[in-house]
Parts: C-alpha cells; sequence; structure tokens
C-alpha cells in the first residue's frame, strides 16, 4: 500500500473498476442496475476479435446476464447459434474417425433448460466484451476512461464514512496524460499482473501446467466441406505428434485452434502445419494470429481489504479445460456487486462485504482443482497412430481410447461445480442444521439448504422463479404458509421492519410441487438473496427478521 497523503482535489466516484475486461464490464453494469455510478479505467481502446480466449458462457453466467435483461442480446452475438451444435466430439482426426462424444456439453441444450432459466452458449471472449461494452456506453451512471491504464493506488488521509480511509487511482494513457480518481471503494479488475492487487502486497500462489500450448484463428475455404464428421462445438484431435483442439469461430471460413503441449518458440513449430495435421488432410490455410500460453492454476492468498477487492483474473487464474475461468470472474463480480450496493445504499453494514472473500475464494479454488485435474488428460495422452488405421486393429485402438476418455466427463459435463457450489460457510447465510448436497463436479442437487443456489423451476405461467424474484431479498412463501391469517400478518411485520430498515424486500407465492422432484425444498419460507443464493429458510416467520439482519451484515443478529 502506498503511503497516505493529502485528498487531491480530483474526481470522486463510489466505486472505481481497474480493468474493462468480462468482469469489470459486468460489475459496472451490475452496480448500475442497483443505482450505483462507477468510474471503469481500461487500457484496451479497441477489442482484439483475433484473441478469442474463453468461448464458453455458462449456464450460471447467462443467468446473471438475463437478470440484467442480456441474454438474449448476448445468444443474438453469438455466431454459433445453440441449435448448430451441443456436442464435443474426440476424433482420430477432423477427416478421420470419431471415438467419442459428449452431448449437451458446457450446458449447451436445445428448448427450456432444465437446471437454470438459461442453458449456456458457445462466444468468443470477444463478443461478449462488445455486448457489455455497447451496454456501458448506454448507461449514464457508468464514465468510461479506454486508454488508460492504471498505475498506483494510493490511501489518502480522508476517511470515509465506512471506517476506512478514500483511496485515489492514477492511470495513464499512451501520450502519458494522466488522470486520477478518489474512491469509496476500489475494485482490481485488471488480470493476473493487477495493479491494484500488487498495491496492497497480495500474492498469487501456485504452479504452472508443465507444457505449453499455441492458440491459433485461421481461416479455411474448404475445412468445412471436408469435416467428415458431425456439428460439433469443439473437434479434439488425436492425431500422432499433433493433438489439440478444433472449433468454429464462425459459420463461414473461420476457425480457431489449440494446439496442446507445444512452444511457439520451437524452430520447427509450424501452426499452418499443426492444423492440416489435426485435420488429416491437405487444407488452405491462412494464420490470421497466433497466442502462445501456459495454463495457471493461481489464486490470491486475499480478495482484498478496506475497501479494495479483487475481482476476476487479478484473484485467481484458471487452466481454460472447462471452460470456468471466465464464468468464474462473472460469478465474483455479481456476488460482490449487490454487496458494494447495499453497503454504499445504506441497508447494510459495511461488515457484510466481509462476506465475499470466504464466499468467493473457496470457489475459485475448487474451480482451480477440478480444471487442473482435467489438465491432466490432455489430447496427447491419448493419441496414437492406430486411432486411424482402419481394421480390427484401429476399431481396438478406438474402444480402448473411448473407455480412457471418460475421464474427460467432468470437463464438459460440469454441473455440479456450475451450479453446486455454495456458500453454506458464510458469515451472512443462515445455517439451520442441514446439511449443502455433496461436492461433485458432474452431479448437481438443487436444494434450499442456506448458502446453496435456489433450485430452478418453470412455473405453471411459462416463466421461470428466478424471474419473479425481486432485485433485493426475496422471500418466498408455499402455499400453506400463505394459507395462514396469522402468518400473512407476520408477512405485513416483516415488509414494515424491511422498508423501515430500507432493505428491498420482495414476497412471493410459490407452488412447491412445481419443482423438480429432485430439488431439496425443506421449509415452508425461504429467504432469497440478490444473487439468487439461499440466506435462510424455516417454517418460523419470527426468525425472518433475524436472518434479514444476518444477511446484511448486522453482526448483533443472533445466527437462527
Amino acid at each position: 500500500m502506498n503511503n497516505s497523503l493529502q485528498a487531491s482535489s480530483s474526481t470522486h466516484s463510489p466505486v472505481v473498476i481497474c480493468g474493462g475486461g468480462p468482469s469489470g464490464l459486468f460489475l459496472a453494469l451490475d452496480l448500475a442496475h442497483r443505482g450505483i455510478s462507477s468510474v471503469l479505467i481500461e487500457p484496451r481502446r479497441d477489442i482484439d476479435r483475433l484473441r478469442p480466449r474463453a468461448k464458453t458462457t455458462n449456464a450460471r453466467t447467462m443467468t446473471h446476464l438475463r437478470r440484467l435483461g442480456l441474454a438474449e442480446r448476448l445468444r443474438q452475438a453469438a455466431a454459433l447459434p445453440t441449435a448448430y451444435s451441443q456436442d464435443v466430439i474426440f476424433c482420430s482426426t477432423l477427416t478421420g474417425f470419431e471415438i467419442t462424444r459428449f452431448h449437451e456439453a458446457f450446458q449447451l441444450s436445445l428448448g427450456p433448460y432444465r437446471w437454470q432459466p438459461e442453458c449456456g452458449q458457445q462466444i468468443p471472449q470477444p463478443a461478449v466484451e462488445e455486448v457489455l461494452r455497447e451496454q456501458v456506453a448506454g448507461n449514464p451512471l457508468i464514465t468510461t476512461w479506454y486508454g488508460y491504464k492504471v498505475n498506483g493506488v494510493t490511501e489518502l488521509d480522508s476517511m470515509t464514512s465506512y471506517g476506512f480511509n478514500q483511496h485515489e487511482v492514477s492511470c495513464e494513457d499512451s501520450l502519458g496524460n494522466r488522470r486520477t480518481v478518489r474512491a469509496d471503494f476500489v475494485v482490481g479488475a485488471d488480470g493476473g499482473s493487477s495493479v491494484v492487487r500488487k498495491s496492497l502486497g497480495i500474492s498469487l500462489e501456485g504452479g504452472s501446467a508443465a507444457l505449453s500450448n499455441v492458440s491459433a484463428v485461421f481461416t479455411s475455404a474448404d475445412l468445412g466441406e471436408k469435416v467428415g464428421l458431425d456439428p460439433a462445438v469443439q473437434y479434439w484431435a488425436l492425431s500422432n505428434g499433433v493433438c489439440g483442439m478444433v472449433g468454429r469461430m464462425d459459420l463461414d471460413d473461420t476457425w480457431w485452434a489449440i494446439i496442446q503441449g507445444v512452444s511457439a518458440d520451437d524452430p520447427e513449430f509450424d501452426a499452418a502445419h499443426a492444423i492440416r495435421t489435426m485435420a488429416g488432410t491437405d487444407i488452405d490455410v491462412e494464420i490470421l494470429a497466433t497466442d502462445p500460453w501456459t495454463a495457471r492454476m493461481l489464486l490470491a492468498s486475499s480478495y482484498g481489504r478496506s475497501g479494495i477487492y479483487l475481482v476476476g483474473d487479478a484473484a485467481h487464474l484458471n487452466p481454460p479445460w472447462g471452460g470456468h475461468g471466465f464464468n468464474t470472474c462473472i460469478g465474483d463480480a455479481s456476488n460482490l456487486a449487490w454487496k458494494l450496493a447495499a453497503v454504499l445504499q445504506g441497508w447494510a453494514e459495511v461488515n457484510l462485504l466481509e462476506s465475499y472473500e470466504p464466499e468467493r475464494r473457496q470457489v475459485a479454488q475448487r474451480t482451480i482443482s477440478d480444471a487442473s485435474d482435467n489438465g491432466k488428460a490432455l489430447a496427447y495422452n491419448f493419441a496414437s497412430p492406430l486411432l486411424n488405421a482402419v481394421g480390427e486393429r484401429g476399431e481396438a485402438a478406438r474402444e480402448s481410447a473411448r473407455k480412457h476418455l471418460q475421464v474427460k466427463a467432468s470437463e464438459f459435463h460440469s454441473l455440479g461445480l456450475v451450479l453446486g457450489y455454495h456458500y453454506a460457510d458464510s458469515p451472512i447465510v443462515a445455517r439451520d442444521g442441514s446439511e449443502p448436497p455433496a461436492a461433485h463436479p458432474i452431479d448437481y442437487v438443487p436444494s434450499t439448504t442456506p448458502g446453496c443456489l435456489l433450485p430452478h423451476a418453470w412455473l405453471s405461467s411459462g416463466r421461470a422463479l428466478y424471474d419473479e424474484l425481486g432485485p433485493g431479498f426475496t422471500l418466498l412463501l408455499s402455499k400453506q404458509a400463505a394459507a395462514s391469517q396469522q402468518e400473512l400478518q407476520q408477512v405485513e411485520r416483516i415488509l414494515a421492519f424491511a422498508n423501515s430498515s430500507g432493505i428491498p424486500l420482495a414476497v412471493n407465492v410459490i407452488d412447491t410441487g412445481q419443482f423438480p422432484a429432485e430439488a431439496r425444498w425443506a421449509a415452508d419460507v425461504v429467504l432469497v438473496r440478490p444473487d439468487q443464493h439461499v440466506g435462510w429458510q424455516g417454517n418460523d416467520l419470527d426468525e425472518v427478521i433475524g436472518a434479514l439482519q444476518l444477511c446484511t451484515g448486522h453482526r448483533s443478529s443472533a445466527r437462527v
């Protein structure tokens, strides 16, 4: 942390967001959705479409976007509609033999999705950022400083009303023009080399994969016609000597590839040759861009303090296997947004923000661990020249590979990781003695155990239960509870308390019989937090006011 200095006459904002990638953009939009203004600082003026990075927007992230009214807009921007394919196919080459496939990978699905209001969507990260930037540009509560790089975060002598000092963020553009902005809260969304994280003296801990990879974007006029397999969002080519992944960027001639276990510094490496090898035929290839990288498994020792918080890659670097990195970043931003808004609007104690790290850090830790396990079984671990052979030897090799490739199931069918995470041990969750479902990367058991994600249900009206939730807290009553005049009077008392405290609270009556049979719905009343996680459940409405106090960071309230 830099030394304290007197407050300057620089611009002031309640929240300054350092970094305008997906997590920073989403955070700014979520804060604005809740009525909070922010300044967003991002060094890139333009988005590079030739560095597609993440390509998977999972069901949970799509549901976050739905809450902001952006899910359909994102789908319209995607070059590959969900109907194109929901499969990941493992093959000898793209013109050779299929070995196995994983259907409905990455929560891709047709029709109403069973587990969330939205299914997943394949779309490159640059296209996601373009959609978010467009929404940010039209929002009067968000001020953007594109082209400026943050170069320092300084603690000031001026005290905020939240019990810690204000901070000043300084930044500079490529021409040497400087700007400063004072903030009550600073959010570091500035990536793995985060200036904000370094200003706090926080380190990233962990390691890196042993082998590197090279991503490429290329065009090929005839690859689409020569692929002999069904459409897939990813083809994993187990070619002998060169292995990796290939997929469409669009339905025209643009493709992406990840060549696994190679180094761009190798003088013998030829991206076009590698792509032709994975294709299994001589095709025209024009390389538009290459991007060498190594999978990182890094986690910040702390997520911040004293009004400065880290989100996304500034807090954790995940291996890409399973497509969880970008999605985990959005989960961070969603969790922090409602807490910052609650504190800034005065209906929660500043203690609420202390729950951010214990809730989100353990999610990142689990995600990194699972993605790291998937990184131990990459394409080159299954490669064999026999996979492309005809006859009995080829069939035997493919059958053996098919069995061994089942270890990849959690990479593509990771519903337990995407939806089964929970905050049961959070200081702002009212434990009731019930245990959340056991952690499993694949299996997801919906549950109203406090800390779990509220189970999704399609209501008889055709709307999703999530669409009936208020922007703040929501009290869900079973029909049985709502039938009691005495309990309705209790609800009126609860609403009066929430109104006098400024806590946004909506009440909805639901038919619990509409939930999936697997859903564990164990109480007549469920209190849902603004982030769609359960804060409390029970049968006694007398406990709700205490639960609201606990969930808004009031330490004086007894745990219920």
